[in-house]
This record gives structure tokens, C-alpha cells and sequence, in this order.
């Protein structure tokens, strides 16, 4: 019979409050397993550990059960702490009498009974808990970035400048994401581009780092520490090992000035040859096999102009896509976002009025590099704007019929526009439809109170209900809610903030990768605060915007995060982790593949000559659907078993 220690966390009054932990002590004291019971008030404080210390030594404890809040917040630190105390790391439950008890209930004397189940629950469950030990895997040093804007930038040059091999993979022709395409940042104003480019080139040329434009994950395979990941590299129709980024073939193509450009925002066209931007890394030429007349019909006039015009004979059309296989360690996925679409706000007007435009066409108007060199000229005939109007929340905090979530940078962005439009246009009159105005972060309040006090912009506290074609002008009608009174602005052009969204095949990619993605297709961390960059299968973890609206800082500062769980990993040659795994009982298997089916994590296969299933305790999470599956009870999870759970719930039956 095992020697349980009870120990009862106060929690300050987060327990205390609703749960009688004095209460509790005294009617686990009665159950035979439980050699020592206490109270106190913060049990995962320095004195809290030191009294679990000695009690595990004064009364020869072999079992510890502590009754706080969720595992998901200390376990692990109680775990360690057993094991500093010369027990086995998983002789340790978590009694979670917080948020499963005490903050959800008012009466504090059936909160009490119900605690004291939950504890005794947790001790019948210790008490057959097994001494397990960690599973040992080698660790193949060699990352994988997922995405070229700054989050995998920055991510990819931090693991590199460590010393450690990247493979950064990024799917459109050229990295810099939308942060290329801006024109100044804020609150500083900071050129996008100088503060950019400099970080692109490094990439460009790092001996560690492995650059892949062009090119797509297809496959993810492994685990932790050897994950083998297939690459599909797109064919460019040009041999970049021959290209020097000329950019003849980008003029003499017969589609030249015909294709919108979409680096541009539709602003431009460029031909069925391009390069992506000046300043793209790698330099070099790119073919839209949907645009090129080559590609698609097989014959391009007499002989493709762009052909003779490659004096480094590069062009090749019988190019073909490939798939390229690379083994890593770990992987960082920062695929980004992009804003909501603009054709599901027909209310505003887009598509029907060209001179509604949104936020990231705006960025591309502004920007020096820009089709207009930085002048602000109206889309539909190059004349200055002299009223301009700018729509926050376009598709965001609209449960109705667009996005219910804030995202966050609108309110800032729309700043910078009126007071980069004001520097543009000394005359002209900007003004801002607000719900309310967000401001979380250094510096930008004061950025804002800028915008407000020194450039004069109009803060119109409403939404607006219409925009329509008046001429040449578009009619913007909305309400300041403020006055009660209505508006009615007739403007040169209309700016609409738009939500942001993550990539449209976010789900797709979380599904190869076997990591989560919420409601709203942004990826799902393992806990929001306390493991805010890795995701719950190991080894793979996210940054930047692919998990949720975020600023450049807050995307940087979050990349740097995920590339320094990446290098904890590689710290070590071994990798240990949970031996909480689905193990099968080869006596009891009948090889009906159930399990095979329903695992998430492709951590079981089939023997067929055997007739068995054969798990990968590597790739196992130990989520428990084999578990639940198996019709023939041939699946138990470690420190999980049958016997376990019914011990811990048959004396409640009756309740």
C-alpha cells in the first residue's frame, strides 16, 4: 500500500473563498492510502514546494497528490519537485479544486464536498500510478521556418546566428511578406523597406540558412527531433542558378503592362516574367504559369520574346515542379496573414466605387517605392485627394456578418494613414470612422494624441451605414454617435481598415503539421500564457501572425520566442518526454485497425503479419482516441488504466 502526501492549496482566497481547505485535510486523512495531509496557503510558493520536501522525506511518502488549480499551470512544477525529493517524476496528481471547483460554485459547503471527491478521486489515481520513465530521442539539429515575412525572418536568423542549420521555405517567389509592401511603420515611422532589407539580404545570405522561395510544405512526417518533411518546389520556368535579375525578359514579355500586379495591390500590371519587387531576395525572375501564354497554350507568337531576350539563357520551360525531402528537428510555422476579402464588403462599396480601396492598397500608394512615388493620387484618375475617409473595423468586431475578433493594428495603421496623408496633402481633410480607438503598446498613444492635436484629423465615433458613386465623388453616410447627429462626407477617397485574416489554407497546413487552429482558422497555442509559442504536438511551434492579429514588435518579440524554444531543444543530443503514452496489449488485439484510423498523430500502424497494431511511442501524444476506439480493450494509457478510472470514480456511483 502506497504512503500518499495531501497536500491543500489556499490558492490566497482563489481556493479559500468558495473551499474549506482545513475541511478537506481532515476527511482525506481518513482514507488508508493517505499517510500525511496539510493545508497551505500558496503550496507552489518557495516555502509551499520546501513543506512538500520535507514531508515527502519526514514521512517516507511514495505519493503526492496536490490539490491547487490546473495541471496545466503547475504540474510540471510539482513533478520536478518530487523528483528533486528522490520519488519517480509521474508519483504526482494534480487535484484541480480551482477551476473545477472552487470558481465555479457560490455555496462553500457543497463546494467543500465536492473538493474532497476530487482529492480522493486524485489519490485512488496515485495510488496505482506506475513509476514511469521518460522516452529518449535523438535530436537532428536543423530547423524549418514556415513563411518568409518577419516573423520567419527574424526566427530563422536567430536559430542560424546560434550556429544551427534552417531551412526557411516561403511560397511566394520572393521573403518580406506585407511588411515589403509597407510604406513607414508605426509609432516611429520607420521606412519599412530600410528596416526590412537588410534582414532579407542576410537570409539571402547566411551560410545557414537555406533559402526555398517558390515552394510549398506537401507532407510532414515524424516526430520530435526527426521530423521528415517534404517540400514541393514550384517551377519557376526560369534556372535561378543562371538568372541574374536583369529583368529583360520582365519587359520584352509579350504580357508585359498587362497583368495586374499583385505585390501592387492591382495598382500596376506587370508581364507573365517578373520580379516580385526591387528589392526582392532572391533577385531573380519568376513565370506565372497561369499568366504565360508558353505554359498554357504551348507557343508564344513566333518564338517567346522573353527567350532571346536572356542573354544568361536561363528561361526553361520544360521545367517541372519537384518534391525535395528534408529532415529537421523542429519546425517553426509563421505562414503570416492576409486581410479579410474585399468583395464581402459590398456595403462599402468596393469593386463598384474605385476609389474605395483598403488599408494594404493605401500602404502601396503611400509608399516611395509605390506606383505613384509616394503621391497620393485617386486610383480612378491620378487627381489628389483632397477629402479622404477612413473606415476602421471593415470586417472586424462584426459578429453579424464578418470577423467578431479585434484586429488590433487598424487602429494604429489608420493613424499612420491620416498623418502620412496629411504630410502628403497639407490642404486636404482626413477623416477617421472609429468604434473606439485601441492604443496598447509603447509609444502609441502618443503616436495617436499626434494624429488628433498636431494633423488636425476629424475622429468620428460611429459606423458607417453606406458609401455610394456621386459623380466622382464617394458619398460616405455614417453617424457620430458622440453628437446623435447625422453625417454625410463627400470624399475623393475612402480607405477601409480591414480585418485581418490568417492564410486561406491555414487549416490545411495545421492538419499536415498536426497542430491545432481555432474557430477562425488562426493557429491554437498549447496555453495562452504559459506556452504562448509552442503547440501541443512537440517540436512544432508558431509565431507571428499565423496565430493571431498581432504589431510588428509583438510579431518579432514572438518569433525570437519560438527560435529560442527551437535552440532549448537543440541544447541537448537527447530529447526526453512524457512516457504518458497509449500502449498496446499485444494479448488482446484482434487487428481491427480501429485505432490506426483515429489517431491524429499517424503514432500506430498495422503489423499484418502479425495482426496487431504497432505504436510509435515517439509520435504518440497520448491523447487517449485509440484508447476510447478499441473495441476489444487491447489499448490502455500509462498511469491511465481502466482500474484507475473506475477506482477513482466507483465510490461516487451512487451520487
Amino acid at each position: 500500500m502506497k504512503r500518499i502526501g495531501v497536500f491543500v492549496c489556499h490558492c490566497g482566497i482563489n481556493v479559500a473563498a468558495t473551499v474549506d481547505p482545513e475541511k478537506v485535510v481532515e476527511e482525506v486523512r481518513a482514507h488508508p492510502n493517505v499517510a500525511y495531509a496539510t493545508d497551505y496557503v500558496y503550496m507552489c510558493s518557495d516555502p509551499g514546494q520546501e513543506i512538500v520536501h520535507k514531508a515527502i522525506g519526514e514521512h517516507d511518502l511514495d505519493g503526492v497528490v496536490i490539490a491547487a488549480c490546473s495541471p496545466t499551470l503547475h504540474q510540471n512544477t510539482f513533478r520536478k519537485l518530487i523528483a528533486r525529493s528522490g520519488l519517480n517524476y509521474y508519483q504526482h496528481e494534480t487535484a484541480n479544486i480551482r477551476e473545477q471547483c472552487s470558481w465555479v460554485h457560490k455555496d462553500k459547503e457543497a463546494a467543500t464536498a465536492k473538493a474532497i471527491k476530487i482529492v480522493l478521486s486524485a489519490v485512488e489515481k496515485v495510488a496505482l500510478d506506475e513509476n514511469l520513465e521518460p522516452i529518449s530521442v535523438p535530436v537532428t539539429k536543423r530547423a524549418l521556418v514556415v513563411g518568409g515575412g518577419i516573423a520567419g525572418i527574424q526566427a530563422a536568423l536567430d536559430i542560424a546566428n546560434a550556429g544551427h542549420e534552417v531551412i526557411l521555405i516561403e511560397k511566394q517567389p520572393s521573403i518580406g511578406g506585407h511588411m515589403a509592401q509597407l510604406s513607414e511603420t508605426f509609432p516611429t515611422l520607420d521606412c519599412s523597406q530600410c528596416i526590412l532589407t537588410p534582414r532579407m539580404v542576410e537570409v539571402g545570405q547566411h551560410p545557414n540558412i537555406k533559402l526555398m522561395t517558390n515552394s510549398e510544405v506537401e507532407e510532414v512526417g515524424g516526430y520530435v527531433g526527426n521530423f521528415n518533411v517534404k517540400i514541393k518546389r514550384k517551377a519557376t520556368y526560369i534556372d535561378w542558378s543562371k538568372c541574374t535579375g536583369c529583368g529583360l525578359c520582365t519587359k520584352e514579355c509579350r504580357l508585359a503592362d498587362k497583368v495586374p500586379d499583385e505585390f501592387n495591390c492591382g495598382l500596376t500590371k506587370r508581364g507573365a516574367a517578373y520580379i516580385m519587387f526591387p528589392q526582392a531576395v532572391p533577385l531573380k525572375a519568376t513565370i506565372d504559369p497561369n499568366r504565360c501564354l508558353m505554359v498554357t497554350r504551348g507557343k508564344c507568337g513566333d518564338e517567346p520574346k522573353c527567350v532571346t531576350a536572356c542573354s544568361a539563357d536561363a528561361i526553361d520551360f520544360d521545367m517541372k515542379d519537384e518534391i525535395v525531402e528534408e529532415q529537421v528537428g523542429a519546425i517553426v510555422v509563421a505562414t503570416g496573414y492576409e486581410p479579410y476579402p474585399k468583395e464581402r464588403l459590398g456595403e462599402y462599396g468596393y469593386g463598384k466605387i474605385p476609389d474605395v480601396i483598403d488599408g494594404l492598397t493605401f500602404e502601396r500608394i503611400l509608399s516611395a517605392s509605390g506606383p505613384t512615388s509616394g503621391e497620393v493620387r485617386r486610383p480612378s484618375d491620378g487627381k489628389v485627394p483632397k477629402e479622404v475617409v477612413f473606415v476602421q473595423c471593415a470586417g472586424s468586431r462584426d459578429k453579424e456578418f464578418h470577423k467578431p475578433y479585434c484586429s488590433k493594428i487598424c487602429c494604429m495603421y489608420t493613424a499612420k494613414h491620416a498623418m502620412l496623408y496629411k504630410h502628403n496633402v497639407h490642404d486636404g481633410q482626413a477623416y477617421v470612422f472609429y468604434i473606439d480607438v485601441r492604443t496598447g503598446g509603447k509609444g502609441y498613444e502618443e503616436f495617436y494624441d499626434r494624429t488628433t492635436e498636431e494633423e488636425r484629423v476629424v475622429y468620428l465615433r460611429g459606423k458607417v451605414s453606406r458609401i455610394f458613386q456621386q459623380g466622382d465623388k464617394a458619398m460616405v453616410w455614417g453617424i457620430d454617435t458622440l453628437t446623435g447627429k447625422k453625417v454625410e462626407i463627400a470624399a475623393d477617397m475612402v480607405v477601409l481598415a480591414m480585418a485581418m485574416c490568417p492564410q486561406e489554407d491555414t487549416r490545411e497546413l495545421a492538419s499536415k503539421f498536426k497542430i491545432q487552429a481555432d474557430e477562425d482558422n488562426w493557429l491554437t497555442e498549447a496555453h495562452p500564457k504559459l506556452r504562448p509559442v509552442e503547440t501541443l504536438t512537440s517540436g512544432i511551434f508558431i509565431a507571428g501572425a499565423a496565430q493571431g492579429p498581432k504589431d510588428i514588435p509583438e510579431t518579432v518579440s514572438q518569433a525570437s520566442g519560438a527560435a529560442s524554444k527551437v535552440l532549448a531543444l537543440f541544447s541537448k543530443d537527447i530529447f526526453e518526454r512524457d512516457p504518458l503514452i497509449a500502449n498496446v496489449d499485444e494479448d488482446l488485439c484482434v487487428g481491427c485497425g480501429v485505432c490506426v484510423e483515429v489517431c491524429p498523430y499517424n503514432a500506430r500502424e498495422l503489423d499484418e503479419k502479425r495482426r496487431i497494431a504497432v505504436l510509435n511511442p515517439v509520435l504518440c501524444e497520448g491523447c487517449g482516441a485509440c484508447a476510447v476506439a478499441c473495441p476489444s480493450g487491447a489499448i490502455m494509457h500509462a498511469n491511465f488504466t481502466a482500474k484507475q478510472i473506475l477506482c477513482m470514480v466507483t465510490p461516487y456511483m451512487e451520487d
